[in-house]
């Protein structure tokens, strides 16, 4: 009566039962489960990691039959997480993230802006085959760019 089971689940998909009430406290999980090794495991349900020890089970929806992932850290305190963050934290930019790959075509775009008005401006320097090349580099830049931008 008011017990709810818990399934413990490990890195190396092995689990384990474990028997708790909803008023239990996420440290007395701990302690009951995995004594004298409460500062080496990370608890994480549902993509979080479950860091106030104070909290109840019931606080966090941990309910009959839910699955709670265990991951022993190394360190008393590393706090590296067993799962990836199911989500972003704040509010982000739409469209692309901000990287070096996606700053490539651009910074490409505007070293071609430069080649093409040198080649505009200053004629005298350029051959027959520079001016081929730098046409086949436009080509070739754009069908990258339509390629990456274009999805």
């Amino acid at each position: 009566p008011g017990l709810i089971k818990i399934r413990l689940k490990f890195l190396n998909d092995t689990e384990e039962v474990a028997v708790a009430r909803p008023e239990d406290t996420v440290g007395c999980l701990k302690s009951k489960y995995f004594p004298g090794q409460e500062s080496q495991m990370k608890l994480i349900y549902r993509g979080q990691l479950l860091q106030d020890q104070a909290r109840t089970l019931r606080s966090l929806r941990i309910t009959d039959n839910c699955v709670i992932h265990c991951h022993r850290s190394r360190g008393a305190t590393a706090a590296t997480p067993a799962l990836p963050d199911p989500g972003p934290a704040g509010p982000t930019a739409p469209g692309l993230p901000l990287g070096g790959g996606t700053l490539m075509v651009p910074t490409v775009m505007v070293v071609l802006a430069l080649g093409w008005y040198f080649r505009i401006n200053y004629r005298q320097l350029f051959t027959a085959p520079a001016t081929v090349s730098l046409i086949g580099v436009t080509v070739l830049v754009t069908f990258l760019a339509f390629g990456v931008y274009g999805q």
